[in-house]
């Protein structure tokens, strides 16, 4: 192979199902200097890869720009659709160089919406075109390979719930609120599973992390004064007021009442009860920041029973299952502002004349 017209670069050669590839450490220059082969014109059948989605691109490209001291990405994985070469440095079998013809097309397996993502971001950040990334390349000759390769690479891929993501987020401050608060509360520390975000009928918990981080952000919407241990007393003490007018929590706490009997029967234990109470919470702070405690006393004018289909069918429930969409969160919201005798938004009351109207038309 002539060398003249070749790209080199150290590699360390490994073998999967008897197939060698190599692994490279790129810099993110070479991201952009080097063509990657587009086929977003070809129909799906003649592709190797999904079609670039433009939308992810800018998100990606942020996440790089704001943490330029800990972002972290996983490795590319790239197919060469060419013959290429091998050369093992002297007394060494498995590192080397690679040599790939320059018209070789470079194909992404995985990765492509990272790559796009690094070369926007060095546009407004040139500096970071000497830091690195790793690339794994497979020697894949052939489009039916590299489909194979792309159907296997994302078979097994299953994102992380919501609430694991929240968990070990430590950038997003609401998420980071919603922790302190639960770590700090002796009554939602034993309520909120901070791994699933669904419920298994026999969990012993009441509430996932993801359903009590919407609750808070809500909460301290527009309040928040950006102190996180300030925020987090504000919003830990709103919580364990509220807790105080729904007895089955605490009897869920203290182990004397099983969290799937109270999920069976009350509304107010689901997501969509207290994201509503943090939206309708978030009011009653703005309102009466001097008296709300007292104002709580109106929640348990609800009928909270999921027997009450006449109150939530059709606002937390759906077929008598709960449903935790935008339009039922604001109805069910709107329920609880009434007993509370808070004011109801225009939004939230054109929410409500639909759904009377929707209900009208049923009878």
């Amino acid at each position: 192979m002539d060398t003249n017209s070749t790209l080199s670069f150290p590699v360390i050669r490994g073998l999967q199902a008897r197939r060698e590839y190599y692994v490279a450490m790129w810099t993110l220059r070479m991201l952009r200097q080097i063509s990657i082969f587009d086929e977003d014109e070809l129909p799906p059948e003649l592709r190797a890869q999904r079609i670039l989605n433009k939308g992810r691109i800018p998100e990606i490209s942020d996440y790089i720009l704001n943490n330029p001291d800990d972002y972290v990405f996983s490795a590319l994985t790239v197919s060469i659709d060419s013959e290429v070469v091998f050369e093992a440095l002297p007394g060494q079998d498995r590192l080397g160089v690679l040599r790939v013809p320059m018209d070789a097309h470079f194909i992404i397996n995985d990765g492509q919406h990272r790559r796009a993502a690094i070369i926007e971001a060095l546009k407004q950040r040139p500096e970071l075109e000497h830091e690195t990334i790793a690339v794994v390349f497979f020697l894949d000759i052939g489009l039916e390979r590299c489909q194979q390769m792309f159907a296997d690479l994302n078979r097994y891929a299953i994102r992380p719930s919501r609430s694991l993501g929240l968990l070990y987020d430590h950038r997003n401050d609401k998420a980071r609120l919603a922790k302190l608060v639960i770590m700090k509360s002796e009554v939602f520390r034993e309520l909120v599973d901070m791994e699933k975000s669904s419920l298994a009928p026999r969990s012993r918990k009441l509430f996932t992390l993801s359903a009590f981080y919407n609750a808070c952000a809500d909460l301290v919407n527009g309040i928040a004064t950006g102190d996180l241990t300030e925020d987090a007393n504000i919003a830990r003490s709103f919580w364990e007021a509220i807790a105080e007018h729904f007895p089955q929590w605490l009897q869920v706490r203290d182990g004397k009442l099983p969290a799937s009997e109270v999920r069976e029967g009350f509304i107010h234990s689901h997501g969509i009860a207290i994201q509503a109470i943090g939206k309708a919470g978030n009011a009653l702070l703005l309102n009466s920041p001097n008296n709300w405690r007292k104002r709580l006393k109106g929640l348990e004018q609800i009928d909270w029973s999921r027997k009450n289909a006449k109150l939530w069918e059709g606002r937390a429930l759906i077929g008598g299952k709960v449903s935790k969409v935008t339009t039922n969160v604001v109805l069910t919201t709107n329920v609880i502002k009434r007993a509370l005798s808070l004011p109801i938004s225009e939004e939230e009351q054109r929410v409500e004349t639909a759904f009377n109207r929707k209900d009208l038309a049923n009878e």
